[in-house]
């Protein structure tokens, strides 16, 4: 049993307290509440408020003109424990909010809230707030997808990658008219400019590593549909599917790779079938002209411009536009990370992650959601080595497997007690020891099950080689016995 614990601070700005407190500020309350995952399990959440007034500082930042200039003013006076959350209430007719906006979430882990009239009004709003900054029973539901029945799964819980101590990043070009197209990218550039700070602030969560490659007579294996009356080429929602395997068969990236690979591909269509367009479901056309696969990456359809005069000579030069690229990319792999903006209430303003593709509570949103996930993890690994080793009662368990075994329950326990105690990293640093440690040991290949044979199959094996060596030797075994029987009942001559 798993308990989440998140702690916050709820700040009161002056005219902003509400007059049915239970008691004198300040004063600390906790909530729970239970998120239940399937018959067995549950997980409870538990949020641990320590309501106080503001600081002479806090004061002088929430006096800011706008929402955003409070929120970056508020940063360095906050708690930035991983995890944590703390919330500004500010008096209803407070004019750093905008006109019909009651929550401001900001780029680090608090958020501006309007003040309302009582104190169970105001929670309820609260709750509102940490759901979307911390976890929701969506999330953890997701995280926990193999133990959930699948009719109470939503539609997108399995597009989110699953947990993994590292990812390898692709970024492939496709070119698959290099008669026509020379096409050149700045993905070194790019990377470093957009995918990096990303990356950085991922770090915390997996090894990352990032390679790129230029494929050149790659096609996408469906053939577009012409469109008389735009003159274009158009691939609609259920060709899509069929676009990736041909493609993935030529990337050659997933073969020697530990950790999941993730593909960003950006296609070139052929001079023959250009301009290529990508269509919904209903049968418009998508605006970023790409499409996502779940767990698997995305791939872009980058159109070049037809050459003014037709006596143009080939091949034409392409230079990439790779900021409209990676603003794509970008969006993919929050998507696959699960760090989509979900649906929020319409008097909630989000602020954008800005440069660093992330906000800091986003983050602690994929640690809580990846801590749950390596638990269970560990949990199933450490269930089915136990039911291997009952099942092969003459198994050799080895020290060094068995030390594994060991930390990695030690290590899942501690991740547990870490959780209980509202401490995010540590907690999530020891799951992905245990989640090591576990595979090692379910993975050693001394447990390695074809190694041993029940015994009804030693003695189908044994007795076709033993019997005829076995046959002659128990006659003379036989005749030994019995001669020894007839000398003992001869009588023995007497002189």
């Amino acid at each position: 049993q798993v308990q989440l614990v998140v702690p916050m601070a709820v700040v009161f700005s002056p005219g902003s307290v509400p007059g049915d407190l239970p008691r004198p500020l300040p004063f600390r309350d906790v909530q729970e509440m239970e998120i239940s995952v399937n018959l067995r399990t549950s997980v409870t959440s538990r949020y641990e408020m320590h309501y106080r007034s503001t600081t002479g500082q806090e004061e002088a930042a929430l006096a800011a003109a706008t929402a955003r200039e409070a929120d970056a003013a508020l940063h360095p006076l906050q708690d930035t424990t991983l995890g944590s959350l703390t919330m500004y209430v500010v008096p209803e007719t407070s004019s750093l909010l905008p006109q019909g906006i009651n929550v401001y979430v900001g780029k680090h882990r608090s958020a501006l809230v309007r003040a309302v009239g009582s104190l169970a009004a105001l929670q309820t709003r609260l709750r509102e707030v940490t759901q979307v900054m911390s976890f929701t029973a969506t999330s953890i539901a997701a995280a926990l997808s193999d133990r959930v029945p699948d009719g109470r799964l939503g539609p997108d819980a399995r597009r989110y990658l699953k947990s993994s101590l590292g990812y390898e990043i692709t970024f492939s070009l496709l070119n698959p008219d290099p008669k026509s197209h020379t096409v050149d990218w700045d993905i070194e550039g790019a990377v470093n400019r957009y995918v990096k700070p990303v990356l950085d602030k991922l770090s915390l969560v997996a090894n990352f590593s990032v390679d790129s490659q230029i494929l050149y007579y790659a096609v996408l294996g469906v053939t577009p549909r012409y469109d008389k009356e735009t003159s274009s080429f158009l691939l609609s929602a259920h060709s899509l599917p069929h676009v990736i395997n041909p493609v993935e068969a030529r990337l050659g990236s997933s073969a020697a790779s530990l950790y999941p690979v993730l593909n960003f591909l950006l296609y070139v269509p052929e001079r023959s079938h250009s301009p290529l367009y990508i269509q919904d479901k209903d049968g418009a056309p998508v605006s970023t002209n790409a499409f996502h696969s779940p767990r698997w990456g995305g791939i872009m359809v980058y159109n070049v411009e037809a050459p003014a005069s037709p006596q143009a000579s080939l091949p034409l030069h392409v230079d990439v536009d790779m900021t409209r690229v990676m603003e794509v990319f970008l969006a993919q792999l929050r998507l696959l990370f699960g760090l989509s903006q979900e649906e929020v209430p319409p008097e909630f303003l989000l602020e954008g992650p800005g440069n660093e593709g992330l906000a800091d509570w986003e983050l602690d949103h994929l640690l809580w959601a990846h801590t749950v996930e390596n638990i269970a993890t560990v949990s199933t690994t450490l269930t089915s080595l136990a039911q291997l080793l009952d099942k092969i009662g003459n198994i050799v368990i080895k020290d060094d497997v068995a030390s594994e075994v060991y930390r990695a329950v030690a290590s899942v326990q501690s991740a547990v007690t870490k959780l209980s105690l509202g401490h995010l990293h540590a907690a999530f640093q020891a799951s992905k020891e245990a989640v090591t440690s576990s595979e090692r040991a379910f993975f050693d290949p001394s447990l390695l099950h074809l190694l041993y044979f029940p015994d009804d199959q030693k003695f189908a094996i044994y007795i076709p080689l033993f019997l005829p060596m076995a046959v002659p030797i128990l006659l003379s075994l036989a005749k030994i016995v019995r001669e020894t029987r007839l000398r003992k009942k001869e009588p023995t001559k007497m002189d």
